[in-house]
């Protein structure tokens, strides 16, 4: 099986990681050293991707796609804070770099080579951390512009975002509600909404849900889509009214964690539902969720808008080096994953595919 080579390129990180820092598994090869990428974007029409850390101080990360390489890249510099203290006056300060723990990312375009990323955050506040980038030539840059703290008690997941400035966000678990609620297919979170109208959030009606997860918008301004990670499914809402979901869109295989768009896809990862080297289903015992820390298998998947049904796009049995499979993007032609467990992000090689789709797969994939 063919072993990806890092090209001899050096870049003057000061913090950058060489990519062969570890071993390859026989399905994955890696880049260690993020912490906890739980999430992961492809910076469109550029050779970067953005992680997230979900750990303490283990921020935002920047990957070089060609060299794969990464570096911390937030580290709260005077260059990298521009206050926007009327958009966010509710916003207390900058994020410290030491806390920031990241989870749920999005990106927006704001223009060209312009973009607008949201992060979800738990290091010193919950709170949903703004940001520009600027991606014009050569290394992005990136500048922090606020925040918008969350309601008291609720904890956010994903975030995403509408054209017209409206921001969602999941919450997995409200207060008085437990992994293993959910696990059973109780309600446990809901989606929140903050309009640019308005000072704070605000729960949507009719999105609580078992396990609020990922999250993301619909190009056509309207709809959004909403992980119920306790019934294994995605739900769709229209934002005119979202008392009742549009559609309910099983995942029977696995359990997906994040949906994003991938250029014009629409991606879910997550790790196996029935996984027979873990003793099958996710089990409850006196109360409490297994933290699935056995390596389960994972799962890459596409979700189709006109059938409502997800297909397989990639997937895998249980790998020694990486378990946790929570994000997945293409970027310049190959399928990378985050993990929200493992140290690291794995990259996918094309004879993993699945059989039955590789081809048009690894076409859409290629150059």
């Amino acid at each position: 099986m063919r072993h990806w080579r890092v090209a001899a390129m050096a870049l003057a990180w000061g913090s950058a990681q060489p990519a062969n820092a570890c071993v390859s598994d026989p399905q994955l090869d890696y880049v260690c050293g993020p912490e906890k990428p739980e999430d992961l974007l492809a910076l469109p029409g550029t050779e970067w991707l953005i992680a997230s850390g979900f750990a303490p101080g283990a921020g935002l990360k920047i990957v070089h796609v060609p060299t794969r390489r990464f570096e911390r890249w937030y580290a709260g510099t005077p260059d990298q804070i521009a206050w926007d203290r009327r958009a966010f006056a509710g916003c207390p300060g900058p994020v410290d770099p030491a806390l920031f723990n990241a989870r749920g990312l999005s990106l927006r375009e704001t223009g060209p080579g312009r973009w607008r990323l949201l992060v979800v955050n738990h290091g010193g506040r919950e709170s949903i951390e703004v940001f520009d980038i600027e991606a014009r030539s050569g290394r992005p840059r990136l500048r922090w512009r606020g925040c918008l703290v969350m309601p008291e008690g609720q904890v956010g997941n994903s975030v995403a975002s509408f054209a017209d400035g409206t921001i969602l966000v999941t919450v997995l678990t409200r207060p008085g509600t437990t992994i293993a609620d959910f696990v059973e297919g109780r309600v446990t979170g809901g989606v929140w909404q903050h309009d640019p109208r308005d000072e704070g959030f605000r729960l949507l009606p009719g999105t609580e849900l078992p396990g609020n997860n990922g999250l993301e918008t619909d190009p056509d301004g309207r709809h959004f889509y909403v992980v119920a990670f306790g019934w294994h499914a995605v739900l769709v809402f229209d934002r005119r009214d979202t008392r009742i979901p549009a559609a309910r869109i099983e995942v029977p295989d696995f359990m997906p964690d994040n949906i994003h768009w991938s250029g014009t896809r629409l991606l879910l990862a997550g790790m196996r539902l029935d996984e027979p080297a873990c003793g099958g289903l996710r089990r409850i015992v006196d109360g409490v969720a297994d933290p699935m820390l056995c390596h389960r298998g994972w799962v890459v998947g596409e979700l189709d808008r006109s059938t409502r049904r997800v297909a397989t796009v990639a997937y895998g049995p249980p790998q020694p080096g990486f378990n946790g499979l929570s994000a997945a993007t293409i970027a310049s032609g190959e399928l990378w994953l985050g993990s929200f467990q493992s140290n690291r992000l794995a990259i996918v090689r094309g004879g993993t595919l699945t059989s039955g789709r590789s081809s048009v797969f690894l076409a859409a994939l290629a150059p």
